[in-house]
């Protein structure tokens, strides 16, 4: 990935509060035919390994050689942005639009898991991610045990081992101040992914 000086995310924990505020990716493998496969699935980064699962009848995992280079980009909040906000606009007419955006690619060998034990920790270890937040947390217990073997027998566990981690802040950081602010101002009052990335280019993350 093209990273500039100004938009690399130097921190890891930066960095996984990225992945961890998205928490899906595209796994992105190549198939046997040379051409890429591309899955967003739901993810979990913990320490050098990334879990997932994908669905069983998704061929995708079939196409998948354990052990192979692979991809997984988590692509965080992302807005365009108009030369209009610039002061530049009207000083000397030199200005062009743009596109604001963070993303996380993380690199590594995929491995697959078509075993039931890896499945439902990598299920309940999820689930327990994403429903912590709620008032009354659901679990994978609260559903009729063969209900949930029938839905684990249903998807294939994935396990990224990652190597190598690149990530990318493009908030306008190569802008003068008063164009940042006059940008953070603009995207405020848009939708509410824009309003998502006008808060960002107020952290600088």
């Amino acid at each position: 990935m093209y990273v500039p000086r100004a938009n690399v995310v130097e921190h890891e924990e930066d960095v996984r509060a990225m992945v961890a505020g998205v928490g899906s990716a595209e796994l992105v493998t190549v198939g046997a035919d040379g051409y890429p496969r591309a899955t967003l699935l739901p993810v979990l980064w913990e320490g050098d390994t990334v879990i997932a699962h994908i669905a069983r009848a998704n061929d995708h995992w079939r196409e998948i050689v354990d052990g192979a280079p692979a991809l997984m980009v988590c692509t965080g909040a992302q807005a365009y942005v108009t030369p209009s906000w610039y002061a530049g606009k009207t000083e000397h007419g030199r200005v062009v639009p743009t596109w604001n955006y963070s993303t996380v690619h993380l690199l590594g060998r995929v491995h697959l898991h078509d075993d039931p034990e890896f499945v439902r920790r990598a299920v309940t270890s999820l689930t327990d991610r994403h429903e912590q937040v709620r008032p009354e947390p659901w679990t994978v217990a609260d559903a009729p045990e063969k209900f949930v073997d029938g839905q684990l027998r249903a998807i294939v566990g994935i396990e990224l081992r990652v190597e190598r981690v690149e990530a990318k802040a493009k908030l306008s950081q190569n802008r003068s101040e008063e164009d940042r602010a006059s940008v953070a101002a603009g995207l405020a009052a848009g939708t509410p992914e824009e309003r998502v990335v006008a808060q960002q280019m107020g952290t600088g993350a």
